[in-house]
């Protein structure tokens, strides 16, 4: 049964292709691309002579049923511009669709975007949050990053390089200035990782060029404190002849403190009685 492949490719340096790849693109019968002037390129390089079709944004309505009606009869690579496929690009709706026609849809892995920002970012890898690309409209990348506010999660975004300084800015004003990997053409031959506080890009990119993939650190929870009127409670505990034992389990168990640092303030509150 012909399948829909979902091809991965090289997001700069056109030597990350995978070998799997390179042999499915030469086998299908016919590939989508979003940007067909990057695939023939692509194609070039290696000599493969499959023939393309378009697929992108302005004309994936139109040319959808022209896809699936190919996928009845013979096998279809959908490639992006540059990275995975189905991100941030049309091919989600390809894909979805071949998904409802029961095509079988085989991905066919390697460059991303997304993961290779956040590898090199320096930043906390084991949960993220992708928002693809911010808003255009300031609004709306405001309340988008306003969302984000409280999260845990590291925060991997593109941008655009007019934009870039203006969203950095928005970003600082809501989410704090938190650190930050600015990553610039990766894996091309101007490639550039900035990382350092929000502030600090802004200084650092005064006139944006390129391609950028934005990394933010998540929410760092505040550490615990023993506040004023924790300690007012320990003193009264304290003058009703309560033991530290007694006294730091009741109130751990009240606010939910850590028992070392209450155990910390109970001493405090004795050398000042």
């Amino acid at each position: 049964m012909p399948a829909l492949y979902v091809v991965a490719t090289p997001i700069g340096n056109l030597e990350d292709i995978s070998l799997r790849a390179l042999r499915l693109l030469k086998e299908v019968k016919l590939i989508a691309a979003e940007d067909t002037r990057s695939t023939r390129h692509l194609l070039k390089q290696y000599n493969i002579k499959t023939p393309l079709t378009s697929y992108h944004e302005q004309n994936k309505r139109a040319k959808l049923g022209y896809l699936l009606d190919c996928l009845a009869e013979k096998d279809v690579a959908l490639v992006s511009e540059a990275g995975m496929p189905g991100l941030s690009d049309p091919g989600y709706e390809l894909i979805t669709a071949a998904i409802e026609q029961g095509v079988p849809v085989v991905p066919v892995p390697g460059p991303s975007a997304v993961i290779t920002a956040l590898a090199v970012s320096g930043l906390p890898t084991n949960q993220f949050v992708y928002l693809g690309f911010l808003p255009r409209r300031k609004g709306e990348r405001r309340r988008l990053l306003q969302s984000m506010t409280d999260k845990p999660w590291t925060i991997v975004a593109f941008e655009a390089p007019h934009r870039l300084i203006e969203s950095l800015e928005d970003a600082l004003e809501i989410l704090g200035d938190r650190k930050t990997a600015v990553c610039r053409e990766l894996t091309k031959l101007y490639e550039e990782v900035f990382r350092g506080k929000l502030s600090e890009a802004i200084k650092h990119f005064s006139q944006p060029r390129g391609e950028f993939t934005l990394v933010i650190t998540g929410c760092v929870p505040k550490e615990p404190e023993v506040s004023g009127p924790v300690e007012k409670e320990l003193a009264a505990l304290f003058k009703q002849g309560l033991g530290a034992k007694e006294a730091v389990a009741r109130l751990s168990g009240k606010t939910g403190l850590p028992r070392k640092m209450l155990y910390q303030a109970w001493l405090k509150v004795i050398e000042g009685e």
